[in-house]
């Protein structure tokens, strides 16, 4: 089969035929690692995908449909050779923290609402793609999704300690209030639906530690639902069961876009997204590392919005890139996008044989394998590595932690959000402003910080790193003055400029104003090493004129060169530093006049 190359398409269209990127790579050895990996990969989403529809609040199915059609459909149109998409414990946790105000779970509202929900979703992400969005997901740090991750796995615990206990804890009970009330009526629990969990639990412990090798998660179900038959059937035990599954394939449905529909789940919407978004482009992109492979985020982007869409319409429920799933096909030895589609086919043919067999699985079984996949989301070692790394890292992690558990998920992650901005923000507000001299023991007269070097009296070097745009303005005004304070004849100020990558309008205003005030007081403000980018930012702002194209140098030898020929010629003969070559002959008068020991740094 022959495929148009993709550079000559028209550019609207190349968004929607990624897959002409991979699909030279298939062949006979590919087919065959894909298949295995596939097959893998559906008997791993077997157990997850009822998992996740409970913990979502959708009928089982549900999380059994939307890693069918939406795994094929982001496969497609993505760009990882590895990513697998479909429900996952973050989504799906949002999913009910947004719906389950408006309807009950499980309902045919409630589903109609997570369908409306989906189709928005995946509009927004493939406008996001189009409009090459796809660095926003960079602003939510990894502190952000690891305190988020943290807390909801706590909150999936929590939703599931009445089918782990039996306790009747009423539906929509905060985080406080359901484990005050587990704690205070844990005598009322009901033993039979305990003893399963527990057991469930225990198993899937002891499998994952000492079988490795097996399925843990669905040794576990099988493990739980033959137990709680047996509690039935030998000692007359009731259980709650989870009910047959429809043995079918992925029915059509719509979603509700009416006015009332749509403005229930516009308030979560937006956090959903990013959210969903966040995991399919950080899951990618780890991935990508280990193959060597390069991500395209704008196209996961587009890749992700269509697999939504399609959720809607094949009644599946948000749908983003699945950290197991994904990880279970890599190791596999998946080697292209072929085996995702696999594995949703895959998933397809497994449900229409063993979905009868739920109506065994009590719900206590897989309260314990919630509980099991709860503990497997908190990753300890990372929030133990950030605590003892880094103190704005860890408030970050922290604040999104609390506000997971104390508030709503949406409102968790734009905390996140905003506290890493914010951090960030402060952190590019404050470049470094260090003062630099010729070291007098190196040999060629290296530049190093001025702690203890003699300065010249009238010419001051400073190095900036960092970007000058208005957050900046202030901090390297009030440096500069501290300097001039310290040295008020250092009238001469030449900034060694390689760390400076962007100027903005304020930045370049600054300087100008800056090279004005030091040619009036009979200095002057100089540039070495100055990126072409930059300059042309001074030179649109029309700043380069006040300052002068004359006042910038390729290199410090070049900018010595130049300017010890407009330094007082007087204060050179009582000049004792000689720190510069030009210095050789002068008359020495006195002694070496010492600059100050300055540094700026901020953390």
């Amino acid at each position: 089969m022959s495929f148009t190359a993709p550079h000559s398409l028209p550019a609207w269209l190349k968004p929607f035929t990624s897959f002409l990127l991979w699909w030279p790579r298939v062949n006979r050895q590919t087919a065959r690692a894909d298949l295995m990996a596939g097959l893998t990969g559906a008997l791993v989403a077997l157990p997850q995908g009822v998992a996740f529809a409970t913990i979502a609040g959708m009928p089982p199915e549900y999380g059994l449909y939307a890693g069918m059609i939406p795994a094929v459909i982001a496969a497609l149109f993505g760009s990882s050779w590895h990513l697998v998409s479909g429900p996952t414990t973050a989504a799906s946790i949002v999913l009910f923290s947004v719906l389950s105000p408006h309807a009950e779970p499980g309902s045919a509202q409630y589903v109609s609402l997570a369908l409306t929900l989906t189709f928005m979703v995946g509009i927004i992400q493939i406008a996001m793609g189009l409009a090459k969005l796809g660095t926003l997901v960079n602003f939510i740090s990894h502190s952000v999704v690891t305190g988020f991750t943290a807390g909801a796995a706590i909150l999936i615990a929590t939703n599931q300690v009445k089918h782990f206990t039996g306790l009747a804890i009423p539906r929509g009970a905060s985080f406080a209030d359901t484990w005050s009330l587990t704690i205070t009526h844990f005598n009322e629990a009901v033993p039979g639906v305990l003893m399963t969990g527990l057991f469930t639990l225990l198993l899937g412990i002891a499998v994952k530690r000492w079988l490795p090798k097996l399925p843990y998660m669905i040794v576990a179900m099988l493990g739980g639902a033959v137990f709680g038959y047996a509690l039935t059937v030998w000692k007359g035990m009731s259980l709650p069961v989870v009910g047959a599954l429809p043995a079918s394939l992925p029915p059509l449905s719509a979603p509700s876009l009416d006015a009332e529909s749509m403005r229930a789940v516009a308030s979560g919407v937006i956090a959903v997204t990013l959210l969903a978004l966040t995991e399919a482009v950080s899951i990618a992109r780890a991935l990508a590392a280990r193959s060597g492979q390069h991500v395209d985020g704008n196209q996961e982007f587009v890749g992700q919005g269509m697999s939504n869409l399609a959720g809607a319409f094949f009644s599946g429920y948000v749908a983003t890139g699945s950290f197991n799933r994904s990880g279970v096909n890599y190791a596999a030895g998946a080697k292209t996008p072929i085996a995702a589609m696999l594995a949703g086919v895959f998933l397809l043919v497994l449900v229409l044989f063993v979905a009868p067999w739920a109506q065994y699985l009590p719900n206590a079984a897989m309260a314990g394998i919630l509980f099991l996949v709860a503990w497997g989301l908190i990753d300890f070692k990372e929030i133990a590595h950030v605590l003892k790394t880094s103190r704005a890292e860890s408030a970050i992690m922290v604040a999104t932690f609390a506000a997971t558990l104390f508030l709503t998920l949406e409102e968790a992650i734009i905390i996140g959000v905003l506290l890493s901005l914010a951090i960030y923000l402060s952190r590019t507000s404050k470049p470094q402003v260090r003062v630099r001299a010729p070291n007098p023991n190196n040999a060629k007269r290296k530049f190093t910080d001025a702690d203890h070097a003699s300065q010249c009296p009238q010419l001051r070097f400073v190095r900036i790193d960092g970007s000058l745009f208005f957050g900046a303005t202030s901090h390297i005004r009030e440096s500069l003055a501290a300097q001039d304070q310290c040295s008020p004849g250092q009238k001469h100020v030449a900034i060694i400029a390689h760390g400076i990558n962007f100027i903005d309008l304020a930045g370049a205003e600054y300087l100008a104003e800056e090279a004005e005030r030091r040619r009036s007081e009979g200095g002057g403000l100089y540039f070495i090493g100055i990126k072409d980018t930059v300059q042309e930012q001074l030179a649109e702002s029309g700043a380069l004129k006040t300052i002068g194209g004359a006042n910038l140098f390729d290199s410090k030898t070049e900018a010595i060169a130049a300017l010890f020929k407009r330094l007082d010629p007087d204060i050179c003969k009582t000049c004792n530093a000689r720190i510069f070559r030009e210095c050789r002959g002068q008359t020495q008068a006195q002694p070496a006049v010492r600059g100050p020991s300055l540094q700026i740094q901020h953390a």
